[in-house]
């Protein structure tokens, strides 16, 4: 049982610590800029049985790793840091298992690939959709040949107004931090499509805009309201868009009360100035086996879900997931629904519909598969641990589509980087 440590003490990093101290590994360190988020998970650790653990300043890591004896790092910071503690921990000779997306932008993914080169230390990218059971009987379908050669598809994703305003309130709203949902959001996306396809992405096309969130947006659509964030402000009380910490113990823990240390406010107004990510974009992939592709990804819609089509040379097949049908303004999970259908058009034949495992728990169930992947590796014939190279390779189309958006031309990937 390995030694691991956590830098990035976010919301995120919570599924990580639960599982050690639940007994997958021997969770060591944590590492942060803030401290107070630090002592929130070790009451988090504590109340769950576990024994504290050593807590350094982000500026001391590699002191940590040192001083820990940390076999692996866990990176769960801010995106746009990955790259920093990933490399460091390479070349300090540690694993790294780092959150999605690896890195926000070409120049540090080329830093992270060359830092795998130069060591022996292992990278794994967290794709907890493979791990999703509606996705595995996608890709064993496929495998088989059930559609034959996949000639096209289509990907439409749908992120409802309460999931999707959230990407609105946070860091993730400034797209130095995420790179914006192309990259933050859509890397999940683009890696199932690699996975499903069993090709890399060769040319890009893309068309993004900020049409709903932001100021201007607000007014334009009638929801502006007049406040920089949510806690304590009058103006908040009535928007339905707005996030209330102090009504969450959990994230009054976490940023609430981790305010004082780094200005981080966790609550920000969705219809606010500071908002520099799209939230409607549409691409156009061309694969290298000669697969076309079509994406789109909006992030205000009144339900979440998602549609993929697959079109083959034996046939069609189609997938809806439909996370949750409405939003409701109580927030009632109960007045929720959600399904999913799997259906094969074979040629010359009656569609049929295809038995699905459908899960509410952590993305369908993903969650607390991968973990038992992650820290217990097995023989896997659906290859679902991801490595550096597909790390980048779930990348470099939203890479591409935030350039052919600068440029409003196609963009060839390998231009961007070279994975050879």
């Amino acid at each position: 049982m390995g030694r691991y440590a956590v830098v990035g003490t976010g919301a995120r990093a919570e599924l990580y610590v639960r599982a050690l101290v639940g007994g997958v590994g021997e969770l060591v360190g944590l590492a942060d800029v803030n401290g107070t988020r630090m002592a929130a998970h070790n009451d988090l650790i504590a109340r769950l049985g576990g024994q504290r653990v050593a807590e350094y300043a982000a500026g001391d890591f590699l002191r940590m790793l040192d001083e820990q004896r940390v076999d692996t790092v866990i990176v769960t910071t801010v995106d746009r840091f990955h790259d920093t503690y990933i490399i460091e921990a390479l070349d300090a000779g540690r694993d790294v298992i780092t959150e999605k997306p690896m890195t926000v932008d070409a120049p540090s993914c080329a830093k992270i690939l060359e830092a795998v080169h130069r060591n022996d230390g292992r990278l794994t990218v967290t794709f907890n959709y493979r791990y999703n059971p509606v996705h595995e009987k996608v890709r064993e379908l496929l495998l088989r040949g059930e559609i034959g050669t996949i000639g096209s598809v289509h990907f439409e994703w749908l992120l409802d107004i309460r999931h999707g305003a959230d990407y609105f309130r946070r860091w993730h709203r400034d797209k130095a931090n995420s790179g914006g949902l192309m990259v933050h959001k859509a890397t999940h996306h683009f890696d199932l499509l690699n996975w499903w396809i069993g090709a890399a992405p060769e040319t890009v096309y893309a068309q993004q805009r900020l049409f709903f969130y932001g100021k201007e947006n607000g007014v334009r659509h009638g929801y502006a309201r007049d406040y920089e964030r949510a806690d304590r402000d009058p103006a908040a009380a009535a928007d339905p868009f707005a996030l209330h910490l102090a009504e969450d113990a959990r994230l009054t823990k976490l940023y609430l009360e981790a305010e004082h240390e780094d200005g981080y406010h966790r609550d920000q107004n969705v219809f606010g100035d500071g908002v520099s990510i799209e939230d409607d974009m549409a691409v156009l992939i061309r694969y290298t086996n000669g697969a076309n592709v079509t994406y789109h990804l909006t992030a205000y819609s009144p339900w979440e879900g998602y549609r993929v089509m697959f079109n083959g040379s034996k046939g069609r097949l189609e997938l809806e997931v439909v996370e949750n049908d409405h939003v409701s303004l109580n927030e009632d999970k109960d007045t929720e629904a959600g399904w999913a259908t799997l259906t094969v058009h074979p040629f010359w034949q009656p569609p049929f519909a295809v038995p699905l495992q459908f899960d509410r728990s952590g993305h369908g169930g993903a969650d607390a598969r991968m973990l038992r992947d992650l820290f217990r590796p097995r023989e896997d014939p659906l290859n679902r641990r991801a490595d550096h190279r597909d790390g980048a390779r779930s990348l470099l189309t939203g890479f591409a589509a935030n350039q052919s958006r600068a440029t409003g031309e196609p963009v060839h990937v390998a231009d961007l980087l070279d994975l050879r």
